[in-house]
């Protein structure tokens, strides 16, 4: 177990440990994107270093008003839904109910954080306030607010990584610079990481120091209702929510991470871990995923767990280019080449991207992923390379309006990842896919999903087309598409754009 004591700063990271003089007689742990009382950074040291602790959880309006209204643009007249706050509000009953167990409890309040995290500190006269990091830009700048407003007070601001095993300044190029290309970034994270890097924190061995929640403050979590939400269909999907829906969901991975490789390219099989979601929000720690993937990879069957922990370390990866190319949040290519890059407009290109929005396009596996998208949250990862691909290649749209929709509809959305990832469909990323390399829709969906199992699970309407013509059903000709009861414009659209035509307009766009 994790103890920083008996190490020396010679051998661990500063940015691991941090090492802490001070005692204090109260703390407040605020949790953000890490919803569990096991193996937590900030309620670790805060536990440790003060006798009291407090816990609190903010709602922050500056987040979810935003998202209420996004989805009365799209949804006008209706109240807003959004599977992310019901997954949330879930791990918040049950990290509740652990903290109260231990003789604590989780004040959760709604707001904007930076008014209410400093005035409950002065409600509770703590000494310190505990946090882990967050990186994207407009948290910094919440979190110094915070800072500033606490120090003026004569309070503290701890904070600590948690959310990523290396960060920031951790993994560099020989010449001291952050990387810019995921292999040698992932050659030296392996040979920088250490057993200690993956020990969990055994914030088990303090919780004594829990402080029971004052009668004002101890008060039931708010309903969807009271945050301005209504209830979406996540209780009909196959998700498990909480810190006991993460454990479900990774012991159910740990007996199939040898056919990981395999599998996890073809979206009509059980692949992936489906546990993006629960790190998102941190209902599982990345020591935990990190730590399995690392001692599964040395067994000799080891392969699937390599490739885990290689899709772990792009999320460190993405993480790291974002702190340092903050621009990247504002909308901004990384390759600054690439913002001169002219974007098909006007109402023809929105009615396409009205049209992949909605899983309308006429291309199978593009409209199956958006569908999937569009009702559960979720897209497979294949998936999501493909629909960008299209979006940006086939479509001429510019990323960004992609990047935006994946945002509002993703529940596990992360702004380093979907930015990353879309940069990377987009080639104007680091790293990215070369301009020249563009997905064909069609070989994709021949590839991944040679029998049309996904595509039928989400376009009924061509369950009886038999695999040769389902990835591309124009081909087939309306007088066989009629014998398997399909008529194009009707039960089903026509493809959009030329897949070939479309190719050679994207590379004269790229290569101007």
């Amino acid at each position: 177990m994790l103890d920083p004591q008996p190490f020396t700063l010679s051998t661990i990271p500063m940015t691991r440990v941090r090492r802490l003089s001070n005692t204090f007689d109260t703390g407040l742990v605020w949790f953000r994107r890490d919803l569990r009382n096991t193996d937590n950074a900030a309620l670790y040291y805060a536990l440790k270093h003060c006798e009291r602790v407090w816990c609190v959880f903010v709602f922050d309006t500056t987040i979810l008003q935003p998202l209420i209204d996004a989805w009365q643009t799209r949804h006008p007249g209706t109240q807003a839904q959004d599977r992310r706050i019901e997954f949330i509000l879930a791990a918040l009953g049950e990290l509740d109910d652990a903290l109260r167990a231990k003789g604590g409890g989780l004040v959760v309040l709604y707001g904007d954080p930076a008014d209410l995290v400093p005035r409950l500190a002065e409600e509770l006269e703590v000494d310190a306030v505990f946090a882990n990091h967050d990186y994207e830009p407009v948290a910094i700048e919440r979190d110094e607010t915070v800072r500033g407003r606490l120090a003026e007070a004569g309070r503290q601001w701890l904070t600590f990584k948690d959310q990523v095993i290396f960060e920031r300044e951790e993994v560099l190029t020989g010449q001291n610079r952050p990387f810019t290309v995921f292999t040698p970034y992932k050659n030296a994270w392996l040979k920088q990481l250490t057993a200690f890097d993956l020990k969990p924190y055994p914030v088990e061995s303090y919780a004594n120091h829990l402080a029971t929640l004052p009668p004002g403050l101890d008060r039931a979590l708010p309903t969807l209702d009271q945050l301005g939400f209504a209830p979406s269909n996540l209780a009909e999907l196959s998700l498990p929510t909480g810190m006991s829906g993460a454990q479900r969901l990774l012991d159910d991975f740990m007996t199939r991470i040898d056919s990981y490789q395999d599998r996890r390219d073809f979206p009509a099989v059980k692949g992936p871990s489906y546990l993006s979601m629960h790190l998102r929000f941190g209902t599982v720690s990345i020591r935990t995923l990190a730590r399995f993937a690392h001692e599964s990879s040395l067994q000799p069957d080891g392969q699937g767990s390599a490739t885990l922990l290689s899709e772990l370390i792009w999320r460190d990866f993405y993480f790291m280019i974002l702190a340092h190319h903050p621009k990247l949040a504002a909308g901004a290519s990384f390759k600054e080449e690439y913002e001169r890059l002219r974007w098909e407009q006007g109402p023809a290109a929105d009615e396409a991207y009205a049209a992949w929005c909605d899983g309308r396009t006429g291309y199978p596996l593009v409209d199956a992923a958006m569908l999937q998208l569009n009702r559960t949250g979720y897209m497979h990862n294949r998936l999501r390379m493909v629909t960008a691909s299209f979006l940006v290649k086939d479509l001429g749209i510019d990323w960004r309006l992609g990047e935006r929709y994946f945002a509002e509809q993703l529940n596990d959305f992360d702004l380093a990842a979907n930015n990353g990832g879309w940069q990377w469909a987009a080639s104007t990323g680091c790293d990215a896919q070369p301009y020249f390399r563009i997905f064909n829709p069609i070989t994709q969906s021949e590839k991944f999903d040679a029998d049309g199992r996904f595509i039928k699970r989400y376009l009924p309407q061509l369950a009886k087309l038999p695999a040769k013509w389902i990835h591309a059903p124009w081909l087939a000709g309306a007088e066989r598409l009629a014998e398997f009861g399909v008529i194009l414009g009707k039960d089903y659209p026509a493809p959009i754009v030329d897949h070939a035509e479309a190719r050679q307009r994207t590379l004269a766009r790229f290569g101007k």
